[in-house]
């Protein structure tokens, strides 16, 4: 019904995935009201809106935040909800520069090719193809299509959030950035940040701890190349200073022994005579698949605590980290190794650093659909506040929870199985998409059963094959969804 005309357009479908490909576009918030998550992503949907426009769809900028193209008339809309902004990459990781869009052997590597730009060119073309098949075939459209773009998805969800202040909301629909056959439940999100004041420690007369001039060794600086929350951390350094009467040698002689005896990947260094260097390196993945990725941050956190213990020192964030976390991504040494029919919770140390004093670690996490996020909350109040540690919430996202009944699953599970000639059931996912921003919208591929989750991974890229067979299941299912009984 829909091939021909998606077969037709191929070339143009890799030439845009390409096109958009090119936009570094990672959200960063911005001052410029023009330009709200920055120049990059306001270029990539100017790009987008006028490549919708060109296929002959009304196109929308809201405001810079987002943006829309539809057509079709009537109260209710089908809406397509995905976004084109991405998670940074480091060029000299890849095989392909990740925003020099390569096609080779059948597919585009890229940042972005299959989160989210593929999908999003993909819908566009599906919707294409609809339109196009309506007007030939003289049937009447009742409800509008909408394909809904978001340029903050990765970071805070500012883009959708404000088209839902100033915009319709879709009657049904669904969003194309995680798995087929559909996706019927996704697991809550929350993101918390632990801080501790480092200048108001003070010394016990038995065990010495804290950061001062006057301790043998302090933390100098810290960082994780300002590592996004969803991301496994593929890197994080530090550099230590020693007191002069330390011998530099020595202690990364002694540091060694551990990072061997944890094998960890790491890079000890001597700056000088007061300053030693510790480079952690692990595997970036989502955050949602902790097991796919080897964690920079946590592994680093680790190593800085037994140096520090080596010398006295203990500063209690650290030490309860690593006691109660370390390099774990399940919980268990919370006690939150909870587990349901979505799956089992898991955390990801994303982000650590120190600002004004204050030692920072961001940690994220997947919580299954039948748990709270006050569980999580209540736990880490118990373990980590009573030693004077400040706990604050920067993300907490209410799980996805739909029956497997629901008549919007059957419909797009069938017409995902009934193209592909499978038989697939709906899945749970950890992962986070815009389907939860809408009420009766679930998650609707890319990723095909038994792919490799290649979000935010290096060598990113979509499958050609897979590009077009999912434009032709996302035509089907707009068709289903509109104009089907």
């Amino acid at each position: 019904m829909f091939e021909n005309y998606i077969y037709s357009q191929k070339q143009n479908i890799i030439s845009n995935v390409c096109d958009l490909i090119t936009y570094p576009s990672i959200s960063e918030e911005s001052e410029n009201t023009h330009f709200p998550f920055g120049k990059d992503c306001s270029d990539c949907l100017k790009y987008f809106l006028n490549l919708a426009s060109s296929l002959g769809f009304r196109t929308k900028n809201v405001d810079g935040y987002c943006g829309y193209a539809e057509f079709g008339e009537g109260e209710e809309i089908v809406g397509i909800v995905g976004h084109l902004d991405v998670v940074p990459a480091k060029e000299e990781d890849w095989s392909y520069s990740p925003f020099t869009p390569t096609v080779y052997k059948n597919r585009i590597y890229g940042r972005g090719a299959i989160d989210d730009k593929g999908p999003m060119v993909a819908s566009l073309y599906a919707m294409k193809a609809v339109m196009e098949y309506l007007q030939t075939s003289h049937i009447p459209l009742k409800k509008r299509i909408r394909l809904i773009v978001g340029l903050n998805e990765e970071k805070d969800w500012k883009c959708i959030s404000y088209y839902k202040e100033h915009e319709e909301f879709p009657t049904i629909g669904f969003s194309p950035d995680a798995d087929f056959p559909c996706i019927y439940a996704e697991k809550g999100v929350l993101s918390i940040l632990l801080k501790q004041d480092l200048s108001n420690l003070t010394f016990s007369k038995k065990f010495p701890f804290g950061i001062s001039a006057s301790l043998p060794i302090e933390i100098e600086s810290l960082e994780c190349q300002n590592n996004a929350i969803n991301v496994v951390p593929e890197i994080a350094t530090c550099i230590l200073k020693l007191q002069k009467n330390l011998n530099a040698s020595s202690v990364i002689t002694a540091l060694k022994k551990q990072i061997d005896h944890y094998d960890y990947d790491m890079d000890l260094y001597k700056v000088d005579d007061t300053h030693i260097k510790i480079t952690s390196y692990g595997i970036s993945a989502h955050s949602a698949h902790p097991e796919l990725g080897q964690n920079a941050i946590s592994k680093l956190l680790c190593a800085i605590n037994d140096v520090l213990l080596m010398h006295h020192v203990s500063i209690p964030l650290l030490s309860t980290f690593c006691t109660f976390i370390g390099d774990d991504y399940t919980g268990k040494g919370l006690k939150l190794d909870l587990k349901d029919e979505s799956g089992s919770l898991t955390l990801n140390t994303a982000q650590c650093y120190i600002k004004d004093n204050f030692l920072c670690i961001g940690i994220n996490f997947r919580i299954p659909v039948t748990y709270s996020s006050k569980t999580v909350l209540q736990t880490f109040t118990q373990t980590f506040a009573e030693k004077g540690i400040e706990i604050s919430v920067m993300q907490d996202m209410a799980p996805l929870f739909i029956d497997k009944e629901n008549p919007l699953v059957s419909k797009l599970c069938h017409t995902f199985n009934e193209t592909c000639g499978a038989s697939f059931s709906p899945l749970a996912i950890g992962g986070a998409t815009y389907s939860r921003a809408f009420p009766n919208m679930i998650s609707f591929g890319m990723n095909f059963p038994g792919d490799k989750d290649l979000c935010h991974q290096v060598d990113e890229f979509v499958d050609i094959d897979k590009l077009l067979l999912s434009t032709n299941i996302y035509a089907k299912a707009i068709y289903e969804l509109s104009v089907g009984e």
